[in-house]
């Protein structure tokens, strides 16, 4: 069946993409104890490239191990050992064994590290994490990066990108949205620094920028780097999406290969579709037409794809084939970005693009807490929203480990459960890394 969706698309870098189909980044939490590659992280990713997706992003690859987003990261520090790269060889491998093509997302979490993990992470500067539900999942104050250190930041992200090519992955993207590290130094809002790292949107962009440049000399061309970049953060005096636009005119000079269009943080987290009160700031670019068309951030994705000159990806809410064909036919974007459907149904994008589905499952629709409204996300409570958002995040992380260990997902896990079970293995999993940290002396 030829549609839109199963046309090709080649990269600048000359990457050919198979179909306009993508998987989006999510974490899988399946590294090991070392943050190295696990046999069951390499099933997942065969699992995800027999499922007819063309375009395949890993969830987040830590450059700094003393800073995760969650315990089950996998970090690139230096020259793995030839065990370590070869479970990313595997990975590599395994996600191309039906065609896909294959994209490590390299990222460092910065403030957005938990407080389990480290007590006192590192941040462009000083400004503490202010999420809803703080108290359930809680952040340490940030310190401030010194000169020296951010120049680290930006070799050890050049480190990772250079391995992703050595164990054979298609490309990188660097990961400057959802408040992580490179997000919050865009942010005047995060980024309070007087050096050549803060003030001015220019300096703010200078390590996105250095990192990508400095990168580029050292890959080979065919080798892809995109950029993941929110739209806005939703947040008064934080990135707006003029700024948005202003890198984007900036990252046309770096031979980038495509730019993923997200937007929120952790104290904003639109990027999860969670419903925790009305953003700070809207600029009114998210029309009633756009939410219709099912996709949170595709009017942005127009916005950016109308300076870039590299290719767009919008990811977010898309769950209909006609929704994905229109926002293609638009010119809305370049490329589809799935998530969330594709933990349900790891197989939708076949069958999306052979015409035997026209919609992503809806059986995330009927998962909450509990049987009453005052128990589901829409809840007055502000504190039973958080945790119903906190119960889907679990859902779908219960069902990506489901399927790296089974090949299949187990969706008939409920919001409490899947909350019971994450909190057991990640308690687990942080003595673990605490433990092999303090055995090496971090």
């Amino acid at each position: 069946m030829t549609t839109l969706l199963s046309e090709g698309l080649k990269l600048p870098c000359g990457l050919e993409l198979p179909n306009r189909l993508a998987k989006a980044a999510m974490t899988e939490g399946l590294a090991d104890s070392k943050n190295n590659v696990t046999p069951e992280l390499v099933n997942l990713y065969r699992v995800w490239g027999q499922g007819g997706t063309g375009l395949l992003i890993t969830g987040n690859v830590l450059v700094d191990r003393r800073y995760l987003e969650a315990v089950g990261n996998v970090v690139i520090e230096g020259q793995p050992d030839d065990a370590a790269l070869q479970g990313l060889k595997d990975m590599a491998a395994a996600s191309r064994e039906q065609g896909a093509r294959i994209i490590m997302q390299i990222s460092h979490s910065g403030r957005q590290t938990p407080q389990s993990i480290c007590e006192r992470p590192v941040a462009p500067s000083a400004v503490p994490l202010e999420m809803p539900g703080r108290s359930i999942a809680p952040f340490g104050n940030p310190r401030a990066l010194t000169g020296d250190e951010v120049e680290d930041v930006r070799a050890r992200f050049v480190n990772a990108i250079c391995v992703a090519e050595q164990a054979g992955f298609d490309g990188v993207q660097v990961h400057a949205a959802h408040g992580y590290l490179i997000s919050q130094f865009l942010s005047p809002k995060t980024n309070k620094r007087t050096d050549k790292w803060g003030g001015t949107l220019e300096n703010r962009a200078r390590l996105l920028l250095e990192i990508i440049r400095e990168a580029r000399q050292k890959v080979s061309p065919g080798f892809a780097i995109g950029v993941k970049l929110n739209s806005a953060d939703f947040q008064h005096g934080g990135f707006s999406h003029e700024d948005c636009l202003a890198v984007v005119d900036w990252l046309n000079a770096e031979a980038i290969d495509f730019i993923e269009v997200s937007g929120g943080n952790y104290e904003q987290p639109q990027m999860a579709g969670a419903d925790v009160g009305t953003p700070p700031e809207c600029d009114g670019r998210l029309a009633a037409s756009t939410i219709a068309r099912e996709a949170y951030f595709v009017e942005y994705a127009k916005s950016v794809g109308s300076r870039a000159k590299a290719p767009v990806m919008a990811t977010g809410g898309f769950r209909t084939r006609a929704a994905m064909e229109a926002a293609l036919a638009a010119g809305m974007t370049d490329i589809v970005g799935l998530a969330r459907p594709l933990c349900i149904e790891p197989d939708l994008s076949a069958r999306l693009l052979n015409g035997t589905a026209e919609e992503a499952s809806d059986i995330a629709g009927t998962k909450k807490l509990g049987p009453t409204k005052l128990l589901s996300a829409q809840s007055p409570f502000p504190l039973i929203k958080v945790l119903n958002v906190f119960g889907m995040q679990a859902w779908y992380l219960s069902l990506i480990q489901s399927t790296a260990k089974t090949g299949a997902p187990n969706a008939k896990v409920g919001l409490f459960g899947a909350l019971t079970e994450l909190q057991s293995n990640l308690k687990r999993k942080t003595k673990a890394y605490l433990d092999d940290m303090d055995a090496l002396g971090a």
